[in-house]
């Protein structure tokens, strides 16, 4: 049902497509590239497209749409993966305090008000200096700065479901705390779980890219696409199209991953759904009022 609503939106249903070929190829990478991407040609150095190398060779001659097929891993699978753990810590977190509350939440909640009481980039950034670049101690740091935003989130859906007639109903019954979380509590939060999820990741996805870009990512001669964008930044202007490949790329999939991520929000918000159903209804009833009428 909420596929169906999404893909009724051309424009949720583009980004889906957009986004799912994504993930698709970056996993079949090395049926799809046409070349390996760390393969060096000093003969090819800048070369032009060809049939062989459709968007031409880098400054090493290493093929740049191997490079931005194998870009997808790092920018997005491995960013992904860094997301759903973040998504499970802060989940579980936001749940705790929202359905136990008293101690445990005040604990948990001043642990989420010291990890946002700080600048994302500026944690990022700290995180990274202490661990060393990298594309594992970016992830870490996602990870350990995500989880916050998530639990504070969650916990304020939890909050009135905690206090909701059939879960007072079910401890009454002698229900477990972990069926009644599992069972009545869960299944409520999840919309909204994968709401804020999706959102994130377009800035993660933006994130890893920058701070890559900055030399702090992934280290050369692996592919990403903010590295690529470094080090074409030199011939910008006599070869811009090294620049604008990755660049294309980076723009395209953030914009699908917010486009849907727009679509996810009105397809699970109720007070959309019941909107759209009563247009629906009215403009049904207009249509056989105007049948009836000729």
């Amino acid at each position: 049902m909420l596929l169906k609503r999404i893909w009724n939106d051309r424009l949720a249903a583009l980004s889906l497509t957009i986004v799912g070929a994504m993930l698709l190829i970056g996993i079949c990478a090395p049926l799809i590239a046409p070349h390996p991407p760390n393969e060096v040609n000093m003969e090819l150095r800048y070369a032009g497209a060809s049939w062989q190398y459709w968007l031409g060779n880098d400054h090493l001659g290493r093929c740049v749409l191997s490079r931005l097929i194998y870009g997808i891993r790092p920018s997005v699978l491995w960013v992904l993966a860094a997301l759903i753990a973040s998504v499970f810590v802060g989940t579980a977190v936001g749940i705790a305090a929202g359905y136990w509350r008293g101690r445990v939440d005040a604990v948990l909640m001043r642990l989420c008000d010291i990890m946002l009481s700080f600048p994302g980039y500026v944690m990022t950034l700290a995180v990274v200096g202490m661990l060393g670049p990298g594309l594992t101690n970016i992830l870490i740091a996602f990870v350990c700065l995500k989880w916050a935003w998530f639990a504070r989130v969650i916990r304020t859906v939890i909050l009135p479901i905690a206090e909701a007639d059939y879960v007072k109903f079910a401890k009454v019954l002698g229900a477990s705390q972990l069926w009644i979380i599992v069972r009545h509590v869960l299944p409520i939060a999840l919309p909204e779980v994968a709401v804020i999820a999706s959102s994130a990741f377009g800035s993660m996805i933006l994130q890893i890219s920058g701070l890559s870009f900055l030399g702090l990512g992934i280290q050369a001669p692996h592919a990403e696409w903010g590295m690529m964008m470094n080090e074409a930044r030199t011939v910008m202007f006599t070869r811009p199209e090294l620049m604008l490949a990755p660049g294309i790329v980076i723009m395209v999939v953030v914009s699908s991953v917010n486009f849907l991520s727009d679509s996810l929000q009105k397809a699970l918000d109720p007070k959309l759904m019941v909107i759209r159903s009563t247009n629906g209804m009215k403009h049904r009833y207009q249509r056989k009022e105007a049948a009836l009428q000729q």
